[in-house]
C-alpha cells in the first residue's frame, strides 16, 4: 500500500497497456482533455490488482475518485513498478497511483501528493518455525522481496549492520512480482517475506499458512507522483485534501482494511 519501491529512474521503460476503470478495456496511449491517466503496478494487493481483466483496490478506487473531482474521465496503465517513473516522465501517463514512498531521492525527479503513511513488515510461515521476530533474526535468513523496491534497499542496509557486526547476512532472493515473492514462501523456497505492512496484511487475512513476524518498522509516506511542474498538481492535491475533509478517503481505506495507514490531518 505504502509499497516501498526503489525505481531505477534509468530503467527502459515498461510497456503498458492503458484500461479503462471498471471495464478492463484496452484504451489509448496518454491522456486527452477528457481522461486523466496512472500509471500501476497491478501486482500489488490491496493497493491495486486485477479481479479477472478488471482494475480494484485501494489506489484504484483513489485515483477514481482524484479524476472524478477533477472533472476528468480515469484510466490505469498496468506497468512494472521498476520503469514507472521512466513512464511518467516519457508521459506514458500523467501520475503514478501504486503505493509509491515519497522519498529525497524520488522528489529529485517527481513531484509528490501524500496521501497514506505507511510501514513494512515481515511475514512468515504460521508459527513462525525459524522464530524471526525482528530484523536481526534474520542474519543468515533467506528473505523474499519485489525486485526494484525500497524493500530490497532496507534489507540491503540491514546487510551493511550484520557485515560490521561480523555476522551472516540475509541472502535476499528478488521476483518480479510481489506476488511471486509471497509464494516463494509459501512454497518454502524462503524463510521470510518483506513487503509494505498493508499487503502482508492482505496476504495473511487470505491465507492461512501466513503469520506477521514482529511489529511493523520504518514508516514512509505514500503519495501520488506526478511530473514537477505539472499545472494540475494543486488540483489532485485539492482532491486528495477534500477526500480526507468529507470522509471519502476513510470510507475507501476502510473497505480495504487498510484504516490505519490514513494520514493524520
Amino acid at each position: 500500500m505504502a509499497r516501498f519501491r526503489l525505481v531505477a529512474i534509468l530503467a527502459a521503460t515498461t510497456a503498458v497497456a492503458l484500461l479503462a476503470a471498471g471495464t478492463g478495456q484496452a484504451a489509448h496511449h496518454g491522456a486527452t482533455a477528457q481522461s486523466f491517466v496512472f500509471c500501476s503496478d497491478m501486482t500489488y494487493p490491496p493497493e491495486e490488482f486485477f479481479q479477472g481483466t478488471k482494475p480494484v483496490g485501494s489506489d484504484i478506487d483513489i485515483g477514481t475518485e482524484v479524476a472524478r473531482r477533477m472533472g476528468l474521465k480515469v484510466k490505469f496503465a498496468n506497468t512494472g513498478f521498476d520503469g514507472i517513473i521512466a513512464a511518467l516522465l516519457a508521459k506514458k501517463c500523467d501520475a503514478i497511483i501504486s503505493g509509491m514512498n515519497d522519498t529525497a531521492a524520488r522528489r529529485k525527479q517527481v513531484a509528490f501528493i501524500d496521501y497514506l503513511a505507511v510501514g513494512q513488515s515481515l511475514m512468515v510461515k504460521k508459527g513462525n518455525p525459524k522464530a524471526i521476530k525482528t530484523l536481526a533474526d534474520l542474519s543468515g535468513k533467506t528473505v523474499s522481496v519485489e525486485v526494484g523496491t525500497t524493500n530490497k534497499q532496507f534489507l540491503d542496509a540491514q546487510n551493511a549492520v550484520l557485515k560490521k557486526q561480523g555476522k551472516p547476512q540475509i541472502k535476499i532472493v528478488t521476483f518480479p512480482h510481489d506476488t511471486d515473492a509471497a509464494n516463494a514462501l509459501k512454497t518454502g523456497r524462503v524463510d521470510a517475506y518483506f513487503g509494505d505492512s498493508p499487503v502482508v496484511a492482505y496476504y495473511i487475512a487470505r491465507d492461512s499458512s501466513f503469520a506477521f513476524a514482529g511489529s511493523p518498522v520504518n514508516p514512509i509516506p505514500v503519495g501520488i507522483a506526478m511530473r514537477k511542474g505539472d499545472s494540475r498538481i494543486p488540483a489532485v492535491r485539492k482532491a486528495i485534501t477534500g477526500m480526507y475533509a468529507d470522509g471519502t478517503m476513510k470510507k475507501i481505506l476502510n473497505k480495504w482494511q487498510m484504516g490505519a495507514f490514513a494520514l493524520k490531518m
